[in-house]
């Protein structure tokens, strides 16, 4: 190492004879396609969601159930990406709170470059009373207090989108980032992607060689299924919870 050392010295002295010039290496960029047909909302930021739902004046904010139905199966209505760029989608049931819809807002003004590109919501605010009673109070005595307000989200529901003058590279990292600290299990999605995944489901079903499917032993009543299977089993035949 001493003896590398003293050669690189001499070579980079301004008195050897031999003068030893670092240049970086050329490299060859493959040029993006320019994006075309890219419609801009209105407003290319995500709003500001109410905490607690504007209700008219002189009404008393209501009570509910926890109706867990609300998060069961599958969302058949906005299941896909308007824009046909990137969004997140939940991939099982869960709740949204103020406190997600703000860590969403606050990492994609941080990360993302509203110039170029913008970003939409594809949940309502929250809207469903979520009760709570005071810590040591006796069981009865009706429902508590109202605590705070939730959005319900179902399986394959879009929580967001996001699209312009963007490359998916971009700003997969930052989807990823949101879609892991959502209180339910997500994914980062892609026009490109959400078809591959419909092509393969649909592959799989033409090349199943097994005619034993979850819905043939249902609608037949093997092993007495129809006995201790749920209502929701019979409706989505075990793919959903």
């Amino acid at each position: 190492m001493q003896a590398y050392g003293n050669i690189m010295k001499r070579l980079l002295s301004p008195y050897s004879s031999f003068r030893l010039i670092p240049t970086a290496g050329v490299k060859s960029m493959t040029v993006p396609t320019p994006l075309k047909d890219i419609e801009f909302p209105e407003r290319v930021k995500l709003r500001i969601v109410n905490k607690v739902p504007q209700y008219p004046p002189g009404t008393r904010p209501f009570k509910m159930q926890k109706k867990l139905r609300l998060m069961r199966g599958p969302e058949l209505k906005h299941n896909t990406l308007l824009h046909k760029q990137y969004g997140v989608m939940a991939t099982g049931g869960g709740r949204l709170k103020y406190s997600n819809f703000e860590m969403i807002r606050f990492m994609l003004i941080r990360n993302i470059d509203y110039n170029v590109a913008f970003a939409i919501w594809r949940v309502p605010d929250p809207w469903q009373p979520i009760t709570k009673k005071s810590p040591g109070s006796r069981m009865g005595a009706g429902k508590g207090a109202i605590d705070h307000y939730v959005t319900p989200v179902k399986a394959g529901q879009i929580i967001f989108e996001v699209g312009g003058n963007i490359e998916f590279f971009e700003v997969k990292y930052v989807l990823h980032n949101i879609a892991s600290r959502l209180p339910f299990t997500a994914m980062v999605v892609s026009q490109e992607k959400l078809e591959k995944m419909a092509e393969e489901k649909k592959r799989i079903e033409e090349e199943n060689l097994n005619p034993y499917t979850w819905k043939y032993i249902i609608q037949n009543d093997l092993l007495s299924s129809q006995k201790w299977i749920s209502k929701y089993d019979r409706r989505w035949y075990n793919e959903y919870l």
